[in-house]
């Protein structure tokens, strides 16, 4: 991202924060997501763990979106890290290590049928976040293989990378309990893709509730609810084309495919406005040029509010 253009973001961003029209906005909801390999297919490699949390503020939730930007916004927080196919050992050369962590303003609003997403995300990456040194304080607490001098030593380098998103998205009625959600996603800054899909809900428990979508497994976790419980059935698909990626140096000398794809499938439970629940489970198909094999990470979320 040159200057000029973080110099826009960051007057977008600005102007996004300004009271909306006259109305004083207030906290409609928190969305929170998990992702580990672990809850997935019981192994730590790869897209090894992320947190997001999401503080969804605006002038008040009537079931519908906007209809334009900057009325609806997303205080987004996230850490994640990306290891090697192994920790230390004949393995743990394959990728570099990458520990992340970003602050983020999003907006969302609907015209005209089709709903539409844009923000940006500040991300650090490298040795500053001190993801190495938890990951090893914590693995050295429950007797897993912590990172070895080399990990550390060849992670992906201190550096601050303005990233900007942007996806639009058309839900359309395939009966009175499922729909489907085409969507276009295209980002510029740590990596560089345009990501085409689709989403399916089966059941009515999302109708009126605002969701926000994942960054690494795709999956949408729900932030805005209505006061109903039940079951809902989720899944997705989605391929993207990559251009540059910050997460593999070129001193490092893997390289990043051109193309990824993931599949999803998951399931939102709710007790009430305030008790929700949700596990799904992402295949993710091969980052880099030379990866054996793709992954699947498992998210969770688990929401009480007394």
């Amino acid at each position: 991202m040159t200057p000029r253009e973080f110099l826009v973001s960051a007057a977008l961003l600005l102007a996004l924060s300004l009271p909306a029209a006259a109305q004083e906005r207030e906290t409609l909801g928190w969305g929170r997501i998990l992702n580990n390999d672990f809850l997935g297919d019981g192994k730590d490699r790869w897209r090894s763990s992320s947190y997001g949390v999401s503080l969804v503020r605006g002038p008040g939730w009537s079931g519908d979106l906007p209809g334009r930007a900057g009325q609806i916004l997303e205080y987004r927080l996230r850490g994640e890290i990306i290891a090697p196919r192994a920790l230390n050992g004949p393995q743990s050369d394959d990728r570099a290590y990458a520990g992340m962590l970003s602050v983020g303003l999003h907006t969302h609003w609907a015209r005209h049928g089709v709903e539409a997403s844009m923000g940006v995300d500040i991300i650090a990456t490298g040795p500053q976040t001190g993801w190495t040194d938890a990951q090893d304080w914590f693995h050295d607490l429950v007797n897993q293989p912590r990172p070895s001098p080399s990990v550390i030593a060849n992670q992906v380098p201190d550096g601050i990378h303005p990233t900007a998103t942007v996806e639009l998205g058309y839900p359309v009625a395939l009966s009175a309990r499922t729909e489907a959600r085409p969507f276009i996603e295209a980002q510029y800054g740590l990596e560089d893709l345009v990501r085409v899909g689709v989403d399916f809900r089966l059941g009515e428990l999302g109708d009126g509730a605002l969701d926000l979508r994942d960054p690494t497994t795709g999956q949408r976790y729900r932030a805005v609810t209505q006061d109903r419980g039940g079951w809902e059935w989720v899944a997705g698909a989605d391929v993207a084309l990559v251009g540059d990626s910050m997460l593999f140096p070129a001193g490092f000398g893997t390289q990043t495919r051109d193309s990824r794809w993931r599949l999803r499938l998951g399931s939102h439970w709710q007790g009430g406005k305030d008790v929700t629940f949700f596990y799904g489970a992402t295949y993710l198909s091969e980052e880099y040029v030379g990866q054996p094999e793709g992954q699947v990470v498992g998210s969770i979320k688990l929401n009480f509010k007394f």
